[in-house]
């Protein structure tokens, strides 16, 4: 069902009028609604395509959520509930059950947005600014090409949270999860605390994808296996799942013929990696990144096209959902701005940024010095494990800053902050690189 909360809007010929349009109603899109708001803008409007507010953090009822936030450690729907209380003292409208369909920009700037819902039924809105919070998904089993039949009992490990946490169902007794990402070892952990045996967790690579305390709190506390440089090579049963091959894998990530074993299992959870949700994006012409999938940011967290602001997992996906909450809460501001000083593109060059020797990317991809208050925040991921190795900034070919850190893994992102004064002390800089290098080799 639609639902329609808040201040009333403007009808201009059927369409409907406000300042900033946020699509998306889980972590991100309800903070990015939130900074704007708090920036003061009034007329907001939050479309999101679920029956209630509050995104994934819905169905993790674990806790761990809000230390870096609120200063306390919450559930998945006590953190949402936070934003979602703050949603209704600010009387901030949204439409829930609505489906966005497509995000036009138009000769004067503004954007229309179509979207769908049961109870409207096809409604357009016109809008001078569109926050893209739309969150990430999880990569199928099509995506990942394991030979076998197509029998039953092959899951996402979100969904299976989904039925678990949600709806009281439990998939399977006997129980194999491929790919260490943050959401099959949580699922590990609930697995087994509603009694099911979890045989052994199943990673490619030669590290995990999810967080270190995961690891320890949701394997090693449970006494659940598992096996670094392995994959599955291939799926047994007829109408449901019977077992799975895996087999160790050589530096090039291929099976090492000889090196089979067999695990007996009725169901098979898949936690291979979240993708941005972008194809509303990449209609609208949002120019994306090759690397993280989500789009081409500066440090407003402003897209290619002028107007058009994303933030969370739809841009980067994040490891703590208070980043997510830290980054949309600006992209809110920075879309606040926007709307009320009708800001245009700026004419100075913007300084690019560069990710070298480890760093995978950074976020944003270019900053304007003129555009920083105090300082530029930046998030990057590393592409390996690293041990005491440093973190460099270099402005042009003079290094700036570096910190050597123990350790730095893919699975945790790293957050630098570039003071204004570093700008303004290299003003003749045209790009900036960040790069690891070896802790010995730093003067």
């Amino acid at each position: 069902m639609s639902q329609m909360k808040g201040i009333g809007f403007i009808m201009q010929s059927d369409i409907l009028v406000c300042d900033i349009v946020v699509i998306g109603g889980g972590p991100a899109g309800m903070a990015a609604a939130i900074g704007a708001k708090k920036s003061g803008v009034d007329n907001i409007l939050i479309l999101e395509r679920d029956s209630v507010l509050g995104g994934i953090l819905n169905q993790c009822i674990h806790n761990g959520f809000g230390l870096h936030m609120f200063k306390e450690e919450l559930t998945g729907p006590e953190y949402a509930q936070r934003y979602i209380d703050q949603i209704d003292e600010l009387d901030i409208p949204y439409k829930l059950g609505t489906m966005v369909l497509d995000i036009a920009s138009q000769d004067d700037c503004s954007k229309i947005v179509t979207a769908v819902n049961p109870i409207d039924g096809l409604i357009q809105i016109k809008a001078k600014a569109v926050i893209l919070a739309m969150g990430c998904r999880e990569r199928p089993r099509g995506a990942i090409n394991i030979d076998g039949s197509r029998c039953a009992g092959v899951y996402t490990a979100g969904t299976a949270q989904k039925y678990v946490n949600m709806h009281g169902f439990m998939p399977g007794k006997d129980i194999v999860i491929l790919g260490s990402g943050d959401i099959g070892l949580i699922m590990a952990r609930r697995a087994t605390i509603e009694g099911a045996n979890v045989k052994a967790v199943i990673e490619l690579m030669p590290y995990s994808g999810g967080l270190k305390r995961n690891i320890v709190q949701c394997l090693d506390d449970f006494d659940i296996p598992l096996k670094y440089s392995h994959t599955i090579t291939e799926i047994k049963g007829q109408n449901r799942i019977e077992s799975v091959t895996i087999a160790k894998v050589d530096e090039n990530l291929r099976p090492i013929p000889g090196t089979e074993e067999t695990i007996i299992c009725d169901t098979l959870f898949l936690s291979v990696g979240l993708l941005p949700e972008n194809e509303l994006s990449t209609g609208a012409g949002v120019a994306l990144s090759p690397v993280t999938g989500g789009p081409v940011v500066t440090e407003k967290l402003e897209t290619n096209l002028e107007g058009i602001f994303a933030c969370g997992n739809v841009l980067h996906v994040h490891d703590l959902v208070d980043y997510v909450s830290e980054e949309s809460l600006a992209a809110g501001q920075s879309a606040a701005k926007y709307v009320q000083e009708n800001i245009t593109a700026s004419k100075n060059m913007p300084i690019s940024l560069k990710a070298e020797n480890g760093v995978r990317y950074t976020v944003p991809c270019t900053i304007n010095p003129d555009n920083i208050d105090k300082f530029a925040t930046l998030r990057f991921r590393v592409d390996n494990v690293y041990r005491d190795t440093a973190i460099c900034v270099y402005f042009g070919d003079k290094r700036v800053y570096n910190r050597v850190k123990s350790v730095m893994a893919p699975g945790e992102m790293e957050t630098l902050r570039l003071p204004k004064d570093w700008f303004l002390q290299n003003s003749a800089c045209t790009n900036i690189t960040v790069c690891l290098e070896q802790s010995g080799n730093i003067n």
